[in-house]
C-alpha cells in the first residue's frame, strides 16, 4: 500500500499500514530529505540535530524510539522527549535547540485506531509543503532501489549520545512565560477544569499556572490510549465529562485540548461550548485593547467574519487563507502578524511560533478572565453584542460518489444562487472550495473532501433560521451529486 506523505505528514491505522516497518521507511526517507541539498539549511541550524516527540496513542512511544534509531543510524543527533508531549511544545523545541527539523508521533484529533507523523521544520512549524513532497520522493525512490532503512541498536545509540532523552516543557514554559501575564492571573486566580481529552496536553496547563493561586480540576489526564472511546476532538458531541464536571461545581469554565494539544476549545459556567471563533475572536479584542498590540490578522475562509469586522474596526490588515493551519503559518514567517486561526482550534498569536497551540490560547483565555473579573459567558455574550450575532454549524455530508474539487467549484459557482434565506449573495469567493457571501456577512462554504466522498458545509449565520437556509442549501448541494 503506498505511503502518502501530505503537508500535514502521514496518517494511517495501527498495523494497517501504519507498522514499524513502514515507519522506518518513512523515518530513513526523512533522513535522506534534511541531509539532502533540497532541504533548507539556514546558518543557525545544526544540520544534524532532530527533535522527536510523541502523544498518548497506542505504542507511540515505541514508534517514537523506532524513529530515533533510524535517524541515529544516519548519522543524526536525536533529541528524544523522555514521556509524552504536546506537540506545539515539540515544534518550540526544535527551534529553541537549533535543531534542522523535528518529528512528532501522533495522529492529532484522528480516531483511536490510527497514528501519525507530523514533519517539523526549524522553525518551529509545519514542514513546508515542498519538504514534505521531498520525502515522498525519497520514499518512492528508496522503495524502489530496494534500498532498505539504516538501522542502531537503541542502547548502542544511546552510549554512543546519538539519542539523548530530555524534557521540552521547561523551555517551553520559560518561552510562555513572556507571552502569559501570570501576574494578572495571580491577581485574580481562576477556578477552572482542564479537560485533557487522555490527549498529550495533560498536565500542562495546570504545572505552568502552579504557584498562581488557581484552582485547576482536571478530567481524562490519565493514561488511555483508547481516548475512551472517542476522537480526541475538542468539539461539542465529546464533551459530555467537561460539561459535567462544570455542572457538578468543579470550576466555573473549562478549557480543552485535542490529541496531541495542538487545538483549543472551551466550556462556559452554564455547560455552553465556546468553540475557536469565539476564542480567536475573544483573543483579538484582548491583544489589541488590553495588550496594545497590533500586527496583521490572518484567518482560514472556514473561520468566522467577527475576525473581518473586528480587524476593520482596528485598522488591521486581514488576510485569508485556504482551510489548513500551513497557510496561516506562511504568514506568521513573512510578516508581522497578530493572531492566526482557524475553526477546528489551532490558533497562535504574535510572539509565538508559527503553529496552533492549545495549552497558551488556554492560558491566554485564563488572563482575560482574571483581568476582566467577568465569567467566560459574560465575555462571549458582550462579544456577540459587539460584533455579532454569529451562530455557526458545519456539516460533513456523504456524497454517493467521489468528486473531483475542479468540477464542484466550477458547478458551484456556475450555478450560484441569487439569494439564501432572503439574503442576497454578494460575493463568491473559490478561495477554497466556493464560498457564498451574504448582504449581511452570513456565509456558506462547500468543500470537496480531496480524500473521500464527503462535502464539508460551513454556515455562519446571524440567525439560527440563517443558518438552518444555509445548511438546507448545502445538503441539496450534496443530493444533486448523482
Amino acid at each position: 500500500m503506498p505511503i502518502h506523505f501530505g503537508t500535514d505528514g502521514w496518517r494511517a491505522v495501527i498495523s494497517d499500514s501504519f507498522t514499524f516497518s513502514n515507519l522506518r521507511m518513512v523515518s530513513q526517507a526523512i533522513a535522506d530529505a534534511v541531509a539532502s541539498e533540497h532541504w533548507d539549511k539556514s546558518d543557525t541550524v545544526d544540520t544534524k540535530k532532530i527533535v522527536i516527540g510523541f502523544d498518548t496513542r497506542f505504542l507511540s512511544d515505541r514508534f517514537a524510539g523506532e524513529v530515533a534509531r533510524v535517524l541515529a543510524a544516519n548519522g543524526f543527533t536525536v533529541l528524544l522527549a523522555q514521556s509524552d508531549s504536546p506537540t506545539p511544545a515539540i515544534s518550540y523545541a526544535v527551534k529553541n535547540n537549533n535543531a534542522i527539523a523535528g518529528v512528532m508521533i501522533t495522529a492529532s484529533h484522528n480516531a483511536p485506531r490510527y497514528n501519525g507523523l507530523k514533519l517539523k521544520g526549524g522553525f518551529g512549524g509545519s514542514a513546508l509543503p515542498e519538504q514534505c513532497r521531498r520525502v515522498e520522493v525519497y520514499i518512492n525512490d528508496n522503495e524502489e532501489q530496494a534500498r532498505g532503512p539504516n538501522l542502531m541498536d537503541f542502547q548502542k545509540a544511546r552510549e554512543a549520545g546519538l539519542i539523548q532523552k530530555f524534557n521540552p516543557l521547561p523551555a517551553y514554559f520559560e518561552h510562555l512565560r513572556k507571552l502569559i501575564n501570570t501576574d494578572i492571573i495571580a491577581e485574580n486566580p481562576q477556578r477552572f477544569v482542564v479537560d485533557a481529552m487522555y490527549g498529550s496536553g495533560r498536565g500542562t496547563i495546570k504545572s505552568f499556572l502552579q504557584g498562581t493561586g488557581c484552582e485547576i480540576y482536571e478530567i481524562r489526564n490519565e493514561m488511555n490510549p483508547g481516548f475512551g472511546g472517542v476522537h480526541p476532538e475538542p468539539i461539542a458531541k465529546y464533551l459530555g465529562p467537561l460539561a459535567s464536571a462544570v455542572s457538578s461545581g468543579f470550576g466555573n469554565f473549562g478549557v480543552v485540548t485535542d490529541g496531541d494539544a495542538d487545538r483549543i476549545g472551551a466550556m462556559d459556567e452554564r455547560g455552553n461550548f465556546v468553540d475557536p471563533h469565539k476564542i480567536m475572536a475573544l483573543s483579538l479584542k484582548y491583544l489589541v485593547e488590553k495588550k496594545k498590540m497590533s500586527g496583521a490578522v490572518v484567518r482560514t475562509v472556514s473561520t468566522t467574519r467577527m475576525i473581518d469586522r473586528l480587524a476593520k474596526r482596528y485598522g488591521l490588515k486581514l488576510y485569508e487563507t485556504p482551510v489548513g493551519f500551513n497557510h496561516i503559518a506562511d504568514y506568521m514567517m513573512q510578516e508581522d502578524v497578530l493572531i492566526g486561526g482557524e475553526e477546528s482550534g489551532g490558533i497562535s498569536f504574535k510572539g509565538h511560533i508559527p503553529e496552533g497551540d492549545g495549552p497558551i490560547m488556554g492560558l491566554l483565555l485564563v488572563e482575560m478572565l482574571a483581568e476582566s473579573g467577568k465569567s467566560l459567558g459574560e465575555m462571549v455574550d458582550d462579544l456577540l453584542k459587539d460584533v455579532g450575532p454569529a451562530l455557526y454549524e458545519r456539516a460533513d455530508l456523504r456524497l454517493s460518489r467521489p468528486v473531483a474539487k475542479a468540477e464542484m467549484v466550477e458547478f458551484l459557482t456556475k450555478q450560484a444562487p441569487k439569494e439564501i434565506g432572503g439574503e442576497a449573495v454578494s460575493e463568491i469567493s473559490q478561495r477554497d472550495g466556493v464560498k457564498y457571501i451574504m448582504g449581511d456577512d452570513s456565509w456558506l462554504l462547500i468543500r470537496p473532501s480531496g480524500t473521500e466522498p464527503v462535502l464539508r458545509v460551513y454556515a455562519e449565520g446571524r440567525t439560527q433560521e440563517m443558518v438552518k437556509a444555509l445548511l438546507g442549501y448545502g445538503k441539496k448541494v450534496a443530493e444533486s451529486v448523482v
